[in-house]
């Protein structure tokens, strides 16, 4: 299996690709600290990856993506899964008043994932198959108080993915939106940790699976699919006074 990991230096993408490297698979990586792809590479190969390889980019240059990823996919000899997991966690006290700041965020978040989608899906097209999975974030469910610029950018994702879906349906090719709640990372090192917490590990198990399966909108860890329906259907009289 032919896997390109866009943002494969976060905590999840890591997790991911070394289940993959476990399973034989081929793996292009690309993230824009070439020191860090390097080590995740040696790494992966030592695990079992049939091969390694990778492609350093600052994915908030649009311009380049179309370049870089045929690059990507030729390197591979075709693509079978293209897993994007790129992101940033903005303060939000900070993007709520500086517009320029939270361009920033929803460019890294939003838009140059669906830059991505739209050089990728081309690709996947004209093969008849494969599997585009993107993280996006339960807070993308709804606009809360402490991370709604954020929330706002995941938010255009998923719903994005909803119209790629049914749009590539008929060409046998899957999209999948995984919304992570909490997770114990480097992106999240400064937030007090409790049972609702998941490692990168149990995501990245979570993800396999789900592509696996085909599935469409996936909830990591599941107890987060019951979470964000009772968080969705509390009334905007009572949503707009809570802070969490």
């Amino acid at each position: 299996m032919k896997v390109l990991i866009i943002g494969a230096t976060s905590a999840i993408a890591k997790a991911t690709a070394r289940i993959y490297a476990q399973q034989n698979c081929s793996l292009h990586l690309i993230a824009r600290n070439g020191e860090q792809l390097e080590a995740l590479r040696s790494d992966l190969l030592v695990r079992g990856a049939k091969t390694a390889n990778s492609s350093v980019l600052d994915l908030n240059k649009f311009a380049e993506h179309g370049k870089l990823l045929g690059a990507a996919i030729e390197e591979l000899g075709g693509v079978d899964i293209a897993l994007i997991c790129h992101g940033s966690l903005p303060d939000q006290e900070k993007v709520e008043i500086s517009f320029k700041q939270a361009q920033k965020e929803i460019n890294t978040n939003g838009l140059s994932v669906i830059s991505l989608l739209t050089e990728l899906a081309p690709t996947f097209i004209e093969q008849h198959g494969g599997t585009l999975a993107v993280i996006s974030s339960v807070a993308g469910d709804r606009g809360r108080q402490p991370n709604f610029v954020y929330g706002a950018a995941k938010s255009l994702v998923s719903t994005y993915l909803q119209g790629l879906r049914g749009k590539l349906l008929t060409h046998n090719v899957h999209v999948i939106d995984i919304r992570p709640g909490l997770v114990d990372s480097p992106m999240t090192a400064q937030f007090p940790k409790g049972p609702l917490w998941a490692s990168p590990e149990q995501v990245a198990q979570k993800i396999v699976k789900s592509i696996q399966r085909g599935s469409h909108t996936v909830y990591a860890p599941g107890y987060w699919r019951a979470i964000m329906f009772v968080v969705r259907i509390i009334p905007d009289f009572i949503f707009k006074r809570l802070k969490f």
